[in-house]
């Protein structure tokens, strides 16, 4: 197999990560030539078994599956038990904005009930420790997919009533305008990379090994008191964030 050196897609790193003196893994050959041809199959189509690729590329399969681990990882490609693997379509992309997610998800309850708080959680929504505190619990999915996890939390006595008339399939920001006249001014969010939990990796059906994108958010009112604490998981393989930045 050559070691051909790729021309940089927008996005790429100019030297597709090939180091100066040119030598490269064999299964980073295979991911390269690889990618070039998810772009000529285009999303959702199959991908040709391993050893026809292994046959195709003059490798083994064994440099195929792993090039093929890494693909399915980074969202690339996406495996489907029993049938095989295919062209994933593109990641979603959540512009970091206070007013939406960059996409129209769908939410499904797990959880909606009242907790003690506990520091620093009372401490970030301005409560004392013990005050009572409403925690919503969702599952968000697109296109029938589930692709995340959304932890929501709200001081109960700012908002009475809210378990009661809230419709967990719908905005809460949106309810918290229209029911409590309550906006959001503004917010600070913190992005990092885990893995899930046990039992979140069951709510979401992917895999303990799958990286995931955590969002811990905590949005403002005008007046610069606290409005929610959210924590949102989000599969790795299925969403990019996009900012915006201005002096």
């Amino acid at each position: 197999m050559s070691g051909e050196r790729r021309h940089p897609k927008q996005g790429e790193a100019v030297h597709a990560g090939i180091p100066e003196h040119g030598r490269v893994p064999l299964y980073f050959a295979v991911r390269s030539r690889l990618l070039d041809l998810i772009q000529t199959l285009g999303e959702g189509s199959a991908l040709p078994s391993e050893r026809d690729l292994a046959d195709l590329f003059d490798v083994s399969r064994l440099a195929v599956r792993q090039a093929v681990g890494e693909l399915v990882l980074e969202g690339r490609l996406t495996r489907r038990q029993g049938v095989g693997t295919f062209v994933a379509p593109p990641k979603l992309v959540r512009p970091m904005t206070l007013s939406n997610v960059g996409f129209e998800p769908t939410r499904g309850l797990v959880t909606l009930e009242h907790l003690p708080a506990a520091n620093p959680l009372a401490a970030e929504l301005g409560v004392r420790v013990g005050a009572m505190i409403v925690h919503i619990e969702r599952v968000v999915s697109t296109s029938g997919d589930r692709i995340g996890l959304e932890s929501t939390y709200l001081a109960a006595e700012r908002f009475p009533g809210l378990t009661d008339r809230f419709d967990p399939a719908e905005s809460l920001h949106a309810h918290l305008r229209e029911v409590f006249d309550v906006t959001v001014a503004d917010a600070e969010e913190r992005v990092e990379t885990i893995l899930a939990t046990p039992r979140e990796a069951q709510l979401i059906g992917v895999s303990q090994a799958l990286p995931m994108l955590l969002l811990n958010r905590l949005t403002r009112d005008a007046d610069g008191r606290p409005i929610d604490r959210a924590r949102s998981l989000f599969r790795g393989d299925r969403f990019s964030i996009i900012a915006t930045l201005r002096e």
